[in-house]
């Protein structure tokens, strides 16, 4: 079952949070299939501060695919969003490679 709502607008300035109760941000917009009346994604504005502002480092939001979203009302719940592990060919921040000669 979908879940439904009486109008896109009343997504605007929805706080976001993951269902582990962790703040990521603001919508700022909604991507709409205008040809099935179905929402596609949400435009997520990550908050300064907040756990996505974290994990997207300069990057300033997110989009999110509707799949994603578990519930809207008062605020958005989404499913949890975990950052990629680091692999282990790649340096951890702030190392640098060794150069061999």
């Amino acid at each position: 079952m979908g879940i439904r709502i009486a109008s896109i607008s009343e997504t605007w300035e929805k706080d976001v949070f993951t269902n582990k109760g962790q703040y990521i941000g603001k919508i700022r917009d909604v991507e709409c299939d205008l040809k099935r009346f179905k929402m596609r994604s949400l435009l997520v504005q990550a908050v300064k501060g907040s756990y996505m502002s974290d994990l997207l480092g300069k990057k300033k939001g997110l989009i999110i695919p509707f799949q994603m979203v578990e519930a809207i009302g008062d605020i958005v719940i989404i499913k949890h969003i975990t950052p990629p592990a680091a692999t282990e060919d790649a340096p951890a921040a702030g190392q640098k490679e060794a150069v061999s000669q």
